[in-house]
């Protein structure tokens, strides 16, 4: 009897140690040390599911991204959690929520520091991470740079009255990043994020003639040829068998559907519903039809990985779904934001469970995903919405972060705001207070009046310049709380040359919309361009802005309008304050250098002479097409007789921008320093031709006398 237990024992032994080691190389020990998997996580902006030919063959054809596909799992009920670009990649690299992390929009929100992200686990895990983004939502100033080594935003600058973001196309954001990955070595974790589908759409050839009446579509395909570059290096190199690649949308897009005709506004699946391909070496590809959302992709990784989960995590591994098994059942949290913090609309949340979707916004919705996915019958008027309104309520106090760990995390603690604090400039950040919301305060019922805006503006630029300023006066008339329009209705006047009016228009606005920073920065440039510096520095010592505390250009605005009145300590302030916090701000450097310039001249101190030049070359290193700091260069070479590298600087802003005034007329100043008359000579005739109505008469004096000097023994 005994030995027949040894023998059990030593059977049972066998059996347990044949199942350890028949375990997938995945987690053992080994594996973890020497041959641990390269992550690639793959998001591309703006891209609605059904667009992809593996989800639908409806749209068009995507032959690389279905390449993936046929080696991976695909996910069929991917859900979003919010439907802009920031808070979406915030979920999906913190693997929380933003009623969890509180990045609820673009521009207006950071990551906070004390949060840990995907990059920072895996690069404490002994890897080494990359980053490569296609446009500014995902600029390193607004904090998902954490952990990596390298965070390539390189798109160029953005400006607050440009009205579409700054991108790149997918080529070059994956050129960059194949260019890094051919010197890392591995275990590598490489993000690359394509902004193309995102609007405006304008693919590049042939994808633009071959898609003229569906640019997204053409967006989308060339996006997939781009994957299909990708793909090749990585079937070359033998990535392949040796990476787990997640490829996901960050949100749809919806078309015109429900009346949105982009995204960012409401939350049906139209801009919810995304992509989501996960492809692990050695798993068999097929299909998961649970639902899933972005906040389970961190916890997937470090399962696949077998590193360790951090705790905060809210998402779930999905390799129990991946290996056929059932997920915990729980609800999908989602919101939509945007309109709520920049616009002070009613706020818009939700959740999926099972096959009910609820959306709790004034004018309440109700919807079966499995009868009705697209969302066309709603089903709020027919049933009770006490529970649904319950279960949300309990969902948000579940899943949001203790209010102990929000102060302990907020961002106030900052560098840069602490500087803010010590000038004076802020008490505290402008918080929307909780208010009671109407029907017509529902996103619903103000999205028509946006879009009237957009239909003004569109056809001003055709043309039809009265139309475009009748229809966004009369959005004024029916609504005083639609900002767009105050600031587009500004705009027109400005570039009419009525300055006078479209700042009344903007204080008008700011009466009605004391909490818009739309508004509030519009009417802030334009005091800039008339002049007005008293009112710059009043306006900026009495209002506060959230939005503030981490914005760049407010800070070169007022630094612009101390430096235009002579007080120079007080404009360094400012536009150091700008660096704080985004230190590839070219424009500031340039600014920076004209200041130190400008004390140079006052006491000749050699310092700020260095200073001066320092940062002008800054600003070109950054934006080498700059002509204002070539200009700005070239101006300080001309003040201490380096007349070589003044007329180098000064004939690359003139080549860069033909109709530069300054620089035309600085250019004729070095030449004549150089004895170099009859290029002076063609110069000064040049500046006369083009610009002689525009002086004074001292101004037109003085360059009469160059004229004749350079006449001299011609």
């Amino acid at each position: 009897m005994q030995k027949n237990r040894k023998f059990l024992f030593l059977l049972f032994f066998c059996i347990f140690l044949c199942i350890l080691l028949t375990i997938s190389p995945l987690f053992s020990k080994e594996n973890k040390d020497k041959a641990a998997y390269n992550v690639l996580l793959i998001t591309i902006d703006t891209l609605r599911a059904d667009r992809l030919s593996c989800y639908s063959h409806k749209y068009l054809k995507t032959p690389n991204i279905d390449s993936l596909a046929e080696k991976g799992i695909l996910f069929t009920k991917t859900f979003a959690h919010t439907s802009t670009t920031l808070p979406s990649h915030t979920n999906i690299l913190l693997g929380t929520l933003p009623i969890y992390h509180g990045v609820h929009d673009n521009s207006t929100f950071i990551v906070k520091e004390k949060f840990l992200t995907l990059a920072e686990h895996l690069r404490n895990s002994g890897y080494s991470t990359g980053a490569f983004v296609g446009a500014y939502p995902l600029d390193s100033r607004f904090g998902l740079t954490q952990g990596f080594n390298i965070y390539d935003d390189e798109y160029g600058n953005q400006h607050s009255q440009k009205l579409t973001y700054v991108e790149r196309d997918a080529g070059k954001v994956v050129d960059n990043a194949l260019s890094w990955l051919k010197s890392q070595k591995e275990p590598w974790f490489l993000w690359i994020h394509c902004f193309d589908p995102h609007y405006p759409y304008e693919p590049p050839e042939p994808f633009k003639t071959q898609y003229s009446g569906n640019p997204y579509n053409g967006e989308v395909a060339y996006v997939d040829f781009v994957m299909g570059k990708l793909f090749g290096y990585m079937r070359e190199n033998d990535f392949f068998d040796k990476t787990l690649i997640i490829f996901s949308g960050d949100h749809g897009e919806s078309l015109g559907q429900h009346g949105e005709q982009t995204h960012g506004y409401l939350a049906y699946n139209s801009s919810i519903w995304v992509p989501m391909i996960i492809s692990i070496p050695g798993i068999k590809p097929g299909r998961v039809h649970q639902q899933v959302g972005h906040i389970d992709i961190f916890p997937t990784v470090c399962d696949v990985l077998a590193i360790e989960k951090p705790s905060f995590l809210q998402g779930v591994s999905l390799l129990p779904a991946i290996r056929g098994k059932k997920l915990p059942r729980r609800p999908i949290y989602f919101e939509s934001m945007y309109p709520y913090y920049s616009r002070g609309w009613a706020p818009l949340k939700g959740y999926i469970y099972g096959r009910d979707k609820f959306i709790d916004t004034p004018i309440p919705e109700l919807y079966d995903l499995e009868k009705d996915f697209d969302e066309l019958k709603n089903l709020a008027e027919t049933n009770k919405l006490e529970k649904y309104k319950k279960k949300l309520a309990q969902i948000v106090k579940n899943l949001s972060i203790p209010e102990e760990d929000e102060e302990k995390m907020s961002k106030i603690d900052r560098e840069s705001v602490a500087k803010l604090r010590s000038l004076g400039y802020i008490s505290s950040p402008q918080i929307l207070k909780e208010k009671s919301f109407g029907l017509q305060d529902d996103i619903k019922i103000l999205l028509p009046f946006h879009y009237k805006v957009m239909e003004a503006m569109d056809l001003y630029k055709k043309g039809n310049v009265n139309k475009g300023f009748e229809l966004l006066k009369e959005v004024i008339m029916e609504r005083k709380d639609i900002d767009i329009a105050y600031s587009n209705l500004a705009t027109l006047y400005k570039e009419q040359g009525k300055l006078k009016e479209a700042l009344e228009v903007l204080e008008l606005g700011l009466e009605h919309l004391p909490s818009s920073y739309e508004v509030f920065l519009t009417y802030i440039n334009y005091l800039i361009n008339a002049g007005q510096y008293d009112k710059v520095i009043e306006a900026l010592n009495t209002k506060s802005f959230r939005q503030m505390e981490y914005d760049p250009e407010i800070w070169n605005y007022l630094g612009v309008a101390y430096m235009s009145k002579g007080d120079f300590e007080k404009a360094l302030e400012a536009y150091k304050m700008a660096l704080s916090l985004d230190n590839e701000y070219s424009v500031v450097f340039n600014n920076l250098g004209t200041v130190y310039l400008f004390l140079f001249l006052k006491t000749k101190n050699s310092q700020s002479y260095r200073e001066s030049i320092q940062n002008f070359k800054k600003a070109i290193e950054l934006a080498p097409d700059y002509a204002t700091a070539y200009n700005g260069l070239g101006g300080a070479y001309l003040q201490v007789g380096n007349l070589d590298g003044a007329i180098y600087c000064l004939e690359k802003a003139v080549e860069l921008q033909p109709d530069f005034s300054n620089a035309i007329f600085n250019l004729g100043l070095a030449y004549l320093g150089k004895g170099l008359k009859e290029r002076a000579l063609d110069v000064f005739k040049r500046y006369k031709e083009n610009y002689y109505s525009f002086l004074s008469l001292s101004e037109r004096n003085k360059l009469e006398v160059l004229i004749q000097k350079c006449k001299e023994k011609l």
